[in-house]
């Protein structure tokens, strides 16, 4: 299983195209790019499996990853 490197993600994060984003965003977009995850399901273990993931999950009432998916995409 994928663990987030926020060392990483702080990185990737500083990039142009990345700056004026949400951080939820910006963390999909980390996942996608750096961990070659495309599926929701796949995406929501590793955000499930850590704290700060988590809470960011929580925040926005993703309880499961339909609802990440929907999220996914309307964002």
């Amino acid at each position: 299983m994928v663990k987030i490197n926020w060392e990483d993600y702080k990185e990737f994060k500083t990039n142009d195209y990345t700056k004026n984003g949400d951080n939820f965003d910006i963390l999909l977009e980390y996942l996608r790019s750096y961990y070659n995850l495309k599926n929701p399901v796949e995406i929501y273990e590793v955000l499930s499996e850590d704290e700060l993931a988590r809470q960011m999950l929580e925040k926005r009432s993703l309880g499961d990853a339909y609802a990440l998916s929907d999220y996914i995409d309307t964002h």
